[in-house]
């Protein structure tokens, strides 16, 4: 294995081989006869017709996959066909794209510099707030919380907390306060969450590799539960300053049944910092 991905798999190994959860039986899971999870069922809904995404998601296809062995789940469910956009993965965002994502020079550049220097400024690798792609990807689970105004993201990975809020507020204005995970507004088109998120920070990696995102970027993400069991992630970017074109992956995720989140404290006794070291 490369250097440039160890010290970021160091914190993720720590965290997947030390902790677990203790098996609880998730509540309003359709269950065979034997009380296995159906994961091929149809997706939930709440009252207002719309599915429900709550639940604790792993990445699967080119993310990670998540925990196996978990609160019982030992092997993912049966896995959707893969069409439309390319896959992202957790090192290459653009692994997909046979001539790599569209950058502009300067941001071929950096994901060059990045890439030479073996990823060692990755927020991952420095306990601080990953990019929402890196997030989608991340080995890690995430929790989602859908209330009627808003969708709470609770993310494992350095204990990250994200609202995508459906109240029908508007995006902020350019000149807000950048965020790390910017500012996110969703309203549904059919069965799909329509989540669009501007005012990021000018330093969002996408991937380990280094793909960059800055505050002028923003991204669209269309959330659409195919079944009981899977969530499909379409995830268009936008940002004139480092591509010539906008770009849209997929990210396929799986539930978890009868787990939840563990505590995961990145800075706890970390002393690999200064030990992180590019050429």
């Amino acid at each position: 294995m490369k250097l440039k991905t160890v010290a970021v798999l160091a914190f993720i190994a720590a965290g997947n081989l030390a902790a677990q959860w203790p098996t609880y039986k998730t509540t309003e899971v359709p269950r065979t006869p034997d009380g296995q999870p159906v994961l091929d069922g149809p997706a939930p809904k709440n009252a207002d017709g719309h599915p429900d995404l709550s639940g604790v998601w792993a990445a699967r296809g080119g993310g990670g996959g998540g925990r196996g062995g978990r609160g019982g789940q030992q092997n993912p469910p049966p896995a959707t066909p893969d069409s439309g956009p390319p896959l992202a993965t957790f090192f290459n965002v653009g692994a997909g794209f046979k001539e790599g994502l569209p950058l502009r020079p300067a941001a071929a550049e950096l994901l060059r510099s990045r890439t030479e220097e073996h990823s060692k400024d990755n927020p991952d690798a420095h306990c601080l707030p990953l990019g929402l792609m890196q997030l989608h990807l991340h080995p890690q689970p995430r929790k989602m919380i859908q209330t009627p105004g808003v969708v709470v993201i609770l993310y494992e990975a350095q204990g990250g907390v994200r609202q995508i809020f459906t109240d029908g507020r508007t995006l902020p204005p350019a000149d807000v306060q950048p965020w790390w995970y910017g500012y996110s507004i969703g309203h549904w088109e059919g069965d799909t969450l329509v989540a669009e998120t501007t005012g990021f920070r000018d330093d969002v990696w996408l991937d380990v590799n280094g793909s960059p995102l800055t505050n002028h970027g923003k991204m669209t993400e269309r959330f659409r539960r195919i079944n009981f069991g899977n969530l499909e992630i379409v995830i268009t970017f936008e940002d004139p300053t480092v591509y010539t074109k906008p770009f849209t992956v997929k990210v396929n995720q799986r539930i978890m049944p009868d787990t939840d989140l563990i505590e995961f404290i990145c800075n706890e006794n970390d002393r690999s910092g200064p030990h992180l070291v590019g050429k």
